[in-house]
């Protein structure tokens, strides 16, 4: 059995260990499905070292696959979803990905990608919830024929996760859990679930309702199983099917973002009387600022259960803070973990002290560090020195060592709790041979905090009006993936600028955002 579920096959093998929307698995069914994977991939040619990329919505086969690669020490790379033929092409070139993994209502991007040169190391593809044809085979035709048996040398499998950067492509972050040696023992996970489920108050059942492929969604409910924790999840986020999931399977801890909050909140008054929620132990949330009537009314409808972190795909989690806290320091993201250390560094590079406000970088007291994958350069760039890091935030401590947040990452917009970062659309709008010039900015929406809206200066000659809208728009769905197109098209003659020639995006966006609470201090 495999390392990471044996345990818990042998405690409570007919209990369930996952749901999602189809069917489910017990720990004993879970158990056999991991090794057969195991079996089957390494008779496949995929072995400890190698890398796979899986393309999927939320289902118990990306929990098997993770589980998998954990206990064989192959690299696992969750692929946005949302993301376009040639996105995911690079991706999967960047990684050096040797198999694929696709679910069902993706695997027309995926056929496409594959196509693409930079996919050409690919010597596996699989298909969830389809059946084999020319190009992939059916995951579970491809798992059964392994064997059940518990695999040999078992070693460490970790994630590297693709965030967008400031500029150019996304990169893939290879932090401890990437870069562990060769051949080290995956009871490691153990471990690292064990501060986890400490966190959480122990083992319980999670609601996974966002995806996976960010690592706090991710961390939130992997995690959590690394000490029999079940995890029940949703394909789609439903506001109203998540309070079913918590009450039917006595949840204990979920997994918000702002955007979620806010459609919970606004739920039909008999829809949220009718929910109990007793189960429930800790609401996590994170991913973005959090309007303060959004989050005081979760806490008054679920009670202080409501904790609020701050981190990153490269940090992890940074800071914590609870709902009495919350109420106390309102606008604080919280205190340090005990193992994460923060700097506030000045311009000069000075260290600064309390109501200070500078670059924010980190420090984890454990000697974890990340570096970005085939990006040297970016990696020097996001270091002070090495082990000390930063993602370009600003902020400062107050005198009780709570965190401010008093900027985000320049230029960064942050939609339904999804970064976005505006040089990707930039780069894509640009090449269009009726722009001339182009900034892409964040804009209030209710729902989503911001949305994306792209002020383009016309090419000489074009007129700009409802046709040219239409041929960006059309553009832009040929080349980025949906929640990174612009809602909205402005035309101007000209960009503000520095003497330098850098866009001034404040002046941009002063005008939209002039007089409103993003709930950022």
């Amino acid at each position: 059995m495999a390392v990471l579920t044996s345990g818990f096959a042998a405690e409570k093998g007919d209990q369930l260990a996952l749901a999602d929307d189809t069917q489910t698995r017990t720990w004993a069914e879970f158990d056999e499905r991991v090794n057969r994977l195991i079996h089957s991939l390494r008779d496949a040619g995929v072995e400890a070292g190698d890398t796979i990329a899986v393309l999927s919505g939320n289902c118990n086969e990306w929990f098997e696959t993770a589980f998998a690669c954990a206990n064989a020490g192959i690299v696992f790379v969750p692929v946005n979803w949302h993301l376009v033929a040639s996105e995911i092409a690079y991706i999967l070139g960047d990684s050096d990905s040797k198999a694929v993994i696709v679910g069902h209502h993706f695997v027309n991007e995926m056929f496409k990608a594959l196509d693409d040169e930079r996919c050409s190391a690919i010597e596996l593809a699989l298909v969830i919830g389809a059946p084999s044809d020319g190009r992939f085979q059916n995951f579970d035709d491809f798992l059964a024929a392994g064997s059940p048996e518990e695999p040999e040398n078992q070693s460490f499998g970790g994630p590297m996760f693709y965030t967008s950067g400031t500029t150019g492509h996304p990169k893939g972050v290879r932090g401890s859990l990437t870069n562990m040696p060769e051949g080290a023992d995956p009871t490691i996970w153990q471990l690292i679930g064990a501060g986890f489920a400490e966190q959480m108050g122990g083992p319980g059942r999670t609601v996974l309702c966002g995806p996976f492929y960010h690592s706090a969604q991710w961390a939130y409910s992997f995690l959590p199983m690394l000490t029999g924790s079940a995890t029940v999840m949703q394909h789609k986020y439903d506001s109203a099917g998540v309070l079913r999931l918590i009450d039917d399977h006595q949840a204990t801890n979920i997994h918000l973002v702002p955007t979620q909050m806010k459609r919970l909140v606004d739920l039909p008054n008999d829809v949220k009387d009718s929910f109990d929620g007793s189960s429930l132990r800790l609401v996590l949330h994170g991913a973005a600022p959090c309007p303060p009537a959004v989050k005081q009314s979760m806490i008054d409808w679920w009670g202080p259960k409501i904790s609020e972190y701050y981190g990153s795909t490269e940090g992890s989690v940074i800071t914590m803070i609870d709902s009495e806290e919350w109420m106390a320091k309102g606008g604080s993201v919280g205190k340090a973990l005990d193992n994460m250390e923060i700097l506030v560094v000045g311009d000069d590079g000075s260290r600064l002290g309390p109501n200070e406000s500078g670059t924010l970088y980190f420090r984890n007291a454990m000697g974890s560090d990340f570096e970005y994958h085939n990006a040297p350069e970016k990696t020097a760039d996001s270091h002070l020195e090495p082990g000390v890091f930063t993602t370009g935030d600003v902020g400062y401590l107050d005198d009780d060592g709570y965190l401010w947040l008093s900027d985000r990452k320049i230029d960064m917009i942050i939609s339904g709790g999804v970064n976005i970062y505006p040089a990707e659309i930039e780069n894509v709008l640009g090449g269009h041979p009726l722009v001339g010039d182009v900034a892409v900015i964040g804009v209030p929406n209710e729902e989503f905090g911001e949305e994306v809206k792209a002020i383009v200066v016309p090419n000489d000659g074009v007129n700009p009006g409802d046709e040219v809208v239409a041929t960006l728009v059309a553009f832009c769905r040929e080349h980025l993936a949906g929640y990174k197109r612009p809602r909205s098209f402005d035309f101007v003659d000209a960009l503000p600028r520095t003497g330098t020639g850098k866009i001034q995006k404040a002046k941009l966006r002063s005008p939209f955002w002039d007089d409103r609470d993003t709930g950022i201090l």
